[in-house]
């Protein structure tokens, strides 16, 4: 007979006594499990003892998360946490340094769990951390350990990073700033401030007054890849939390600092690999960068500047005046403005007065820019481009001023510019810190190209207002799929039939996908966190194993992963909006990416419904995992990536079936069925026997 559902068989084990094998009813309160583990052991005052998981991160068991032991876990039995942090807070004031080593040692070890975290918090740990911390008396080691313990602790949240004094923050600024700290403690510093000016805009301004950006200059050029991960997240997070008028004046420091150029050589192409961290913080920098075009882009031309007529003049001139020549001297006045209309024209405004093409926002004067830039930058290609064009039919030319506004209007879109920066992407663009004015280098390479373009597809004005990206990408395809027969009804049936058998494959590949597993960052209600969690399905898919990592050295093996969520368990797949952990966060712009990011799974937790939460590390991922999870649930792949499989391979796998029928053509229609004969005196008779 099967044992009831809320019973399940653990082993309990304690130093220097032999384990005990249980059958823990989870409906029991948990101090009376315990009283029965001592007794078993004749270990009075059951009251002084917890159980914790004996792998991973050694959690206290509570009635919270009690419902995660499962049949064969293996749990210890070890002080109660209120009576550890007692003995440990002990410890950090003991007169020996060796002793509050231990005590920072075994300390460090149980801050990740909340239980024990609030144990320390309540019983003021963070204040005698603190003090060691001011204190300073050791440099080296037991420094670093507090810092850490210290981090630690704030990270569950329950006490806020406003609370902090100013003379420990200011303590904190002076390990930044030392020189000869010990190469373990200066990046801890870093990222205690880090946390500081983001969560809080006083002591964040206090930090920004007192770390120089000279210091973190300094630790950049370090070779030392956690250091210098610290200090860019430092750095970052000042520049945000500045004005424009302060981060432009910052960012301009720091370019003529060739800070740059460094970043290109000795951080993006240097020999060791780029963490995803450093990799987070550059897309960051981009995004701040190319956020200083914003007002640029948000700023209509005005009509009644002196400097942006004389602008709008050097753009004229430069492509039909000579240097030193005007060939409006000596014209009249009315015979001048209208040659300089007619040139305007020719220029590709649409209107006489280009002022009026410039209004619109975006992009505003950022279309200006990037046309002087080009004409300024790239005189003869810039003439080429005006002269060629003015030379072509009237509907072929390609006229350059518009079409300078609709590229910039394009590249702020696809460079997001003037979006706040997600708390995830790690997509940035080596191009932006290889050289000086990278947007307007980008505008240059793409105008000409745009050109190019334009004259071998011979397209005409009218295509700006026709075409749009997606319908000339799918009109494309149509045209593909029709040329080679593709859309053919037979061709069509074809595909029909080999659908199933492709999901099929689809659907292996994505539970193969998630067998493999997947590192995932951790992300709070505050920020993107350091800190990872592997997930991965249990190859013969029946559960999901999970669990905490300390760093990226490889992905870990699955008997590693100290927690387990049963397939059979899981009710259903959370997406987007839907999740528990983005209802959290809210809805504001700033949690735009991590919404299309983000997927749960809900599941039973005794009588109560629980989620595991996810953010994926990028949209493909998103897709492979929402996919296996609901091919692990017997429901529809319904995501993009799988519409572009199947396509993929339905392609492929019709081409190969009709390789034999190359160069013939389908027909629309079957051929009609021939008539039956008139009689059926050709059909051989078997009955007759030979001679």
């Amino acid at each position: 007979m099967a044992p009831p559902r809320n019973v399940v068989k653990i082993a309990v084990q304690m130093r220097d006594a032999i384990p005990q094998l249980i059958q823990l009813d989870q409906a029991k309160p948990l101090a009376a499990v315990l009283k029965e583990v001592c007794d078993a052991w004749s270990l009075p005052h059951s009251e002084r003892y917890a159980l914790q998981f004996a792998d991973g991160h050694r959690r206290y068991i509570t009635e919270n998360n009690r419902m995660e032991i499962k049949n064969g876990s293996i749990l210890c039995l070890s002080t109660a946490p209120d009576r550890e942090a007692e003995r440990l807070l002990r410890g950090l004031q003991s007169e020996s340094r060796e002793g509050r080593r231990e005590a920072l040692r075994h300390l460090l070890l149980l801050a990740p769990d909340l239980t024990f975290a609030r144990e320390v918090i309540s019983r003021d740990g963070l204040q005698r951390l603190g003090t060691i911390i001011e204190d300073g008396d050791d440099l080296g080691e037991v420094l670093a350990l507090a810092l850490r313990a210290f981090l630690e602790l704030m990270e569950h949240g329950v006490v806020s990073w406003e609370t902090l004094s100013i003379p420990f923050v200011r303590k904190v600024v002076c390990y930044v700033n030392m020189n000869l700290m010990d190469a373990s403690v200066q990046p801890l510093a870093l990222g205690l401030l880090e946390n500081v000016t983001l969560s809080s805009p006083t002591l964040g301004q206090l930090v920004k007054s007192e770390v120089p950006l000279d210091r973190l200059l300094v630790h950049l050029q370090v070779m030392n890849q956690q250091l210098q991960t610290k200090a860019m997240a430092l750095l970052t997070a000042l520049l945000q939390g500045a004005t424009p008028a302060e981060r432009k004046h910052m960012l301009d420091y720091l370019w003529q600092r060739n800070l740059r150029q460094f970043i290109y050589k000795n951080i993006i192409h240097s020999a060791a690999p780029l963490g995803d961290e450093m990799a987070h913080h550059l897309y960051v920098l981009q995004a701040l960068m190319l956020g200083l075009l914003e007002p640029r882009m948000r700023t209509p031309l005005d009509p009644y500047s002196q400097e942006q007529r004389e602008q709008l003049q050097a753009l004229r001139q430069a492509a039909f005046e000579p240097e030193g020549e005007s060939v409006s001297a000596g014209l009249s006045a009315d015979r001048r403005r209208s040659l300089c209309a007619r040139e305007f024209r020719k220029l590709g405004f649409s209107n006489s007065n280009p002022a009026q093409d410039l209004e619109r926002v975006p992009p505003g004067l950022l279309a200006l820019d990037n046309m002087l830039y080009f004409s300024r930058q790239a005189p003869s290609a810039y003439s080429r481009f005006v002269l060629e064009n003015s030379s072509r039919e009237d509907k072929h030319e390609c006229p350059f001023a518009r079409s300078s506004i609709q590229l910039t209007v394009l590249l702020c879109d696809l460079l997001h510019v003037g979006e706040p920066c997600s708390e995830t992407a790690q997509d940035f663009s080596p191009m932006f810190f290889g050289q000086d004015q990278s947007f307007h280098e980008l505008f240059c390479v793409s105008i000409q190209l745009l050109n190019k373009t334009w004259k071998e597809m011979r397209a005409t004005q009218e295509d700006f207002d026709k075409v749009r990206r997606a319908a000339v990408l799918r009109l494309r395809q149509t045209e593909r799929l029709h040329q080679e027969g593709t859309l053919a009804p037979p061709i069509l049936e074809l595909r029909e039939k080999l659908k199933p058998e492709l999901m099929g494959l689809i659907r292996q590949q994505r539970l193969l996908r998630l067998c493999e597993g997947t590192l995932f960052h951790k992300i709070s209600s505050r920020r993107r966190q350091d800190k990872l969690w592997f997930c991965c399905l249990s190859p013969n898919h029946k559960v999901l194993q999970y669990g905490d990592v300390e760093e990226r050295v490889g992905p870990p093996t699955p008997e590693s992963l100290p927690e387990q969520l049963p397939v059979a368990d899981i009710r259903a797949l959370l997406t987007g909006k839907d999740c528990p952990h983005v209802r959290e966060k809210g809805s504001g712009k700033q949690n735009k990416d991590v919404c299309e990011l983000a997927f749960s799974v809900s599941y039973d937790h005794g009588e109560e419904e629980a989620y595991l939460n996810f953010i994926a590390p990028s949209k493909r991922e998103f897709h492979l995992w929402t996919d296996g999870l609901s091919a692990l649930l017997g429901n529809p792949m319904g995501s993009e990536q799988t519409r572009l499989d199947l396509e993929q391979l339905l392609t492929m796998e019709t081409k190969l079936r009709l390789l034999e029928l190359e160069n013939v053509p389908i027909p629309e229609q079957p051929p009609p069925v021939p008539p039956p004969p008139t009689n059926f005196n050709f059909c051989y008779d078997c009955s007759i026997a030979e001679p």
